[in-house]
Order: structure tokens, then C-alpha cells, then sequence
């Protein structure tokens, strides 16, 4: 029996995933990075008048930018097939020649997270993305050989977060380009939001999407994620989706009008109310907060310093002017 394709408001409802609802589905849809988009247009029409898979690419970038989006845009541009996995499923080269064996030509092999595979594997996939080739011991000692099994002709598209743990031998490989993904404008964020509210079916004020817009980290995830709260919010309380009740919704959350969350304002009054504002060092806060060095150098310290609350410094962090007047306390940075 015929079933026809639900729309993805009514896909939406069916599964429950919205978040893959939300993703454009062409590239009229996706909104910002012009200039990886102008790059990619070039590649895939020039490979496609050619009748030749694209050449293998790398995005990187912080994470909710739009890596994985990318990759299935270009599935959907070229008509190929997508086979995703990721750097952390490979476990061992085994797992990496069924993938790769089970590939037909043209297909598109996506690795999320490609940094976290390791180097036994790297080195398998070094021949594979050169030369189509997969090359596999059988054995061990004297008695081991090498099989060397051809590969249809196949596009792999990775991403990472962390571009600088991927081994240079791995990254030279990308043939069709390195692309970094930058963060977004407050306009283009809002351009998201007012897209992911049709999606939802809700109606949204113009003052509600930019009240959410610049609280989004410059990250369309957390945009989107602010506005499945937000649309909560205002239907638990049978209110409209406005600038108040937006407001209210984010405070719940304890998220402020520069997008800070309670971890983000805690490191920063915890520097300044412990240490006089700094310097001082990272494993001291870590050790005030009790939290991971980590976590607050990699998840926290990024955006604080894009907003300038923040400053590393040779003798350590310092909470800046602009950190002291968000949080209304008195002082200032200390010079060094």
C-alpha cells in the first residue's frame, strides 16, 4: 500500500525529531556561511559536469554550526547516498574495511568527529581516500599477507571540533578542501529562528525572535534550542510567544541578555569575588568551582572571551571591565 511523504511539520509529529526536522533541506534554506557556500557551488558543479564524485572535504568548527547539515546538503545536491558514522564507532580497522567495502560508487561516507580515531585506522584510510584502495593483513607472523581490495569511487566528508588533533597526513588528504565554519550574526540567527518557528507552527513576534537571537551564542543549535523552550514556556502559561514571555522563559533557564548561563556568570563572579578579578589561574578556578579544567577552557572560557569578559593573560585569567558592569559589581580589571 502507497503511504505519501509527510510534510515535516507532520514528520515532526510522527517521530518526535525535531531537531532533524529543523535542518534546511536545500541550500536556499540554509541561512550564513556565504563563503563556504560559494566554495562548495564551484566544487560540486564542476565535479558534476565532469561525472566525478566531489573530492573529499573537512569542515571544523565549534559545535551547532552546521557540519553535519552541510554534508547531507551535498548528498542531496550530487543524489548520492549518505553512510554516517563516527570517529568514536571505529574501533578498529575492521570496523573501518566493512564501512568502506559496503560503500557503491558515488556514495558519500560522513565521519563526524574524525579526531577521535586513531592512528592504526588513519592509516588505513590514507590509501583508501588516495587511491581507492583498501589495503588488509590476514594473519600474523611469517604466515601474514596483504590483500589489497579495490573501492568504488566514494566522497568522504568529515567533521571535527577539534581540527588540531587530526594528524597533518590526514588532513593533507582532504583533496577538495579544509573548511572552517564561522559563527553567525545576530540577523542571520534570527533568520534561523523565524524559519524553525514556521517549522514548529508557531507564531512568534519580531520582538521574541531577537530577544532570542542575541541570546543564542551566535549557534543556530542553541537558537533552536532556546526556541523549543521558549515555544514551552509560552504554551504551558496559554500566553503568545512575545518578547515577555521570552524573557521570562530564558530566566528560567537562567539565561541572560548576553546568552551567559549560570556556569558562565559563576566562573566569571568566582574570579572576581575570590581573586580580586585575576590574574589567576586555571586550576585554581577549576578547583573553586569544582569543575574540570577542561570543560571550562574548551565548553566556557571560548565564548567569554568572544564577548571580551575575559582574558588570558601569561599570568593567568583576568575578568575584564565589561565583566564588572554585566554583573553589576564594583571594581575594574587590574593592569598588568
Amino acid at each position: 500500500m502507497s503511504r505519501t511523504t509527510p510534510s515535516p511539520k507532520e514528520e515532526a509529529k510522527e517521530t518526535g525529531f525535531l531537531d532533524q526536522t529543523l535542518r534546511p533541506n536545500s541550500w536556499q534554506e540554509y541561512i550564513g556561511q556565504e563563503a563556504v557556500k560559494a566554495n562548495l557551488h564551484i566544487l560540486l558543479t564542476a565535479a558534476k559536469e565532469r561525472s566525478h564524485p566531489p573530492e573529499h572535504l573537512l569542515f571544523y568548527g565549534p559545535p551547532g554550526l552546521g557540519k553535519t547539515t552541510l554534508a547531507h546538503l551535498i548528498a542531496r545536491e550530487t543524489g548520492a547516498q549518505v553512510k554516517a558514522t563516527s570517529g568514536p564507532a571505529i574501533l578498529k580497522v575492521g570496523d573501518l574495511a566493512a564501512i568502506l567495502t559496503n560503500l557503491s560508487a558515488g556514495d558519500i561516507l560522513f565521519i563526524d568527529e574524525i579526531h577521535r580515531l586513531n592512528k592504526a585506522i588513519e592509516e588505513v584510510l590514507y590509501p583508501a581516500m588516495e587511491s581507492g584502495t583498501l589495503d588488509i593483513i590476514i594473519g600474523k607472523g611469517p604466515s601474514a599477507r596483504t590483500i589489497q581490495l579495490d573501492l568504488p569511487p566514494f566522497t568522504l566528508i568529515a567533521a571535527t571540533t577539534r581540527i588540531a588533533m587530526i594528524s597533518a597526513p590526514l588532513r593533507s588528504r582532504f583533496s577538495g578542501g579544509v573548511f572552517k565554519l564561522e559563527f553567525y550574526t545576530d540577523a542571520e540567527i534570527a533568520k534561523i529562528i523565524e524559519r524553525s518557528a514556521k517549522l514548529l507552527g508557531v507564531d512568534i513576534e519580531p520582538g521574541a525572535v531577537t530577544e532570542i537571537a542575541k541570546r543564542s551564542r551566535f549557534t543556530p543549535r542553541t537558537a533552536n534550542y532556546h526556541l523549543k523552550r521558549c515555544r514551552d514556556f509560552a504554551q504551558i502559561n496559554k500566553t503568545s510567544l512575545s518578547s515577555a514571555s521570552v524573557e521570562k522563559a530564558l530566566a528560567l533557564l537562567g539565561v541572560d541578555e548576553l546568552g551567559l548561563t549560570r556556569a558562565d556568570r559563576d566562573i566569571l563572579t568566582t574570579m572576581i569575588n575570590k581573586f580580586g578579578g585575576g590574574p589567576v589561574g586555571l586550576s585554581t578556578i577549576a578547583a573553586a568551582l569544582s569543575e574540570e579544567q577542561a570543560t571550562i577552557e574548551e565548553v566556557y572560557e571560548p565564548y567569554l572571551i568572544q564577548l571580551g569578559l575575559l582574558e588570558r593573560t601569561p599570568r593567568g585569567r583576568l575578568a575584564t571591565d565589561k565583566a564588572y558592569a554585566h554583573l553589576g559589581l564594583k571594581g575594574s580589571a587590574k593592569l598588568l
